[in-house]
């Protein structure tokens, strides 16, 4: 009889609170065989029946320790189909995203993406891929996009972000004029000093 791919949903849950510098996604050791101790992404297999976005939440909750609440929102990001990646046998990894909210208490480890350690299965490969995907979706897939800045955030905040997503610093230029062509988010007449010297950012704002 012909063997069966199994489906796993692996994550890529990003953190960017106000106390937060830059984007973080959260990794954790896994607890059994395969690569048992070894950091990996959050991933769970995909039961009978369930939406992808209902396990992607169950990873994100059961293996990095996030409360159900601070899970703002979900997509997909791509899949992965290289029959070898699991040592169990062919399973194909459907990678999502998630945004996680300022909380308290998780088991998770919150690096950059410029600083993820060297992870179990494919999840390095799929992280790299996912980051160029991350980065093309932000400005532009709104339901994402708010997920990371909130309703209100500075300049300074969205250039923090976009920075963290292409690996390199955007021109202010730039990035004022694909903020501004944002539907629904305007520039504010406000401004708030976030750092000690130099101007006080200025604040956009999504109606």
């Amino acid at each position: 009889m012909e063997q069966q791919s199994a489906v796993s949903i692996d994550v890529i849950a990003l953190r960017y609170g106000p106390d937060d510098p830059t984007a973080t996604l959260g990794i954790a050791a896994r607890q059994w065989e395969p690569f048992a101790g070894e950091l990996a992404l959050p991933g769970v297999l995909l039961r009978l029946g369930e939406r992808l976005a209902e396990a992607a939440h169950r990873a994100v909750h059961t293996k990095l320790g996030v409360p159900q609440d601070a899970i703002s929102a979900i997509g997909q990001v791509a899949t992965f189909d290289e029959p070898h990646r699991d040592p169990r046998g062919p399973t194909l990894s459907i990678a999502m995203w998630a945004v996680v909210a300022p909380h308290q208490g998780d088991e998770a480890t919150w690096v950059p993406f410029d600083a993820v350690p060297p992870l179990a299965f494919d999840h390095n490969q799929i992280i790299t891929a996912a980051r160029t995907r991350l980065a093309e979706m932000l400005w532009k897939n709104l339901t994402f996009t708010r997920a990371l800045t909130g309703d209100h955030f500075t300049a300074t905040r969205a250039v923090a972000l976009t920075t963290a997503l292409h690996g390199t610093k955007p021109d202010p230029g730039n990035l004022n004029r694909t903020l501004a062509a944002i539907p629904g988010l305007e520039r504010t007449g406000e401004r708030v000093r976030v750092k000690a010297t130099g101007r006080p950012a200025a604040v956009w704002s999504f109606a």
